[in-house]
């Protein structure tokens, strides 16, 4: 009997997986009919978003998903912001009574159109591609997320339009 191994695996994450805190939220249409975005009210402040990376995990070495990279989808509009840098975070689920471990940072590289901070906040639509260092499998108590730190312009928009998780599956 055979199994998979497929290198080419992608997942796609909606706006309404993801979490934003600070400032004004809304799930909302586009200008572009039936595209849906979370996008974040102008204002000269900060505020974080949080993108669920939610793959097949297994317990057993070398199976299940082996994450490589995260694509994020986000447009800015009406004025540039400040700054925008992103994290990827894992986070250990401990067995029944143990204490909870605080996420740790996984080391990745932006892509050469987002490496530099002003490439990141420019009025445009980006695709930003963020390629871990050092791939990742996915055992049955990792939780993996990309944040987003923000901080915007008095008049600057931002729009998230989607993320997807690339990866290798191997069952």
């Amino acid at each position: 009997m055979g199994y998979v191994h497929d290198t080419q695996m992608s997942m796609m994450i909606h706006p309404n997986e993801i979490m934003a805190s600070a400032g004004t939220w809304t799930e909302k249409e586009t200008a572009t009919a039936d595209v849906w975005c979370l996008e974040r009210t102008a204002a000269n402040a900060t505020a974080n978003v949080r993108i669920p990376i939610k793959l097949p995990q297994n317990a057993a070495a070398l199976k299940g998903s082996y994450l490589k990279s995260v694509d994020v989808w986000f447009e800015i509009s009406a004025e540039a912001f400040d700054a925008l840098a992103a994290k990827i975070y894992k986070t250990v689920f401990q067995a029944d009574g143990a204490a909870l471990v605080a996420s740790t940072d996984v080391a990745f590289t932006y892509d050469a159109g987002h490496d530099a901070a002003a490439e990141r906040v420019d009025i445009d639509q980006h695709l930003m591609t963020l390629t871990l260092d050092t791939p990742i499998w996915l055992d049955d108590g990792d939780m993996m997320f990309v944040e987003l730190a923000l901080d915007g312009g008095a008049a600057g928009v931002f729009q998230l339009l989607g993320a997807r998780a690339n990866f290798t599956l191997r069952l």
